[in-house]
C-alpha cells in the first residue's frame, strides 16, 4: 500500500512588508482567525525576499 504525501498549496498575500514585525502581526492575525473555528488551521509562514522585504504565505488544502 502506497501513501501519497500531498505537498501543500501556498497562497501568497499581495502585500509586501518592509519589516518582519509587520509581517508577524499579519501572521498572528491569520492564525487567530482559525484558532476557535472548526476548520483545520493553515500553516502560515513569513518569507524573506531577495530585496530584504517580507511576504506572508499560508496553505490551502481542500
Amino acid at each position: 500500500m502506497e501513501t501519497t504525501v500531498k505537498t501543500p498549496r501556498w497562497i501568497y498575500l499581495k502585500e509586501i512588508f518592509t519589516s518582519r514585525f509587520q509581517a508577524g502581526c499579519l501572521k498572528a492575525k491569520l492564525e487567530e482567525n482559525w484558532h476557535n473555528g472548526y476548520e483545520r488551521p493553515p500553516w502560515v509562514e513569513i518569507r524573506k525576499r531577495k530585496d530584504n522585504r517580507y511576504v506572508v504565505r499560508y496553505t490551502f488544502d481542500e
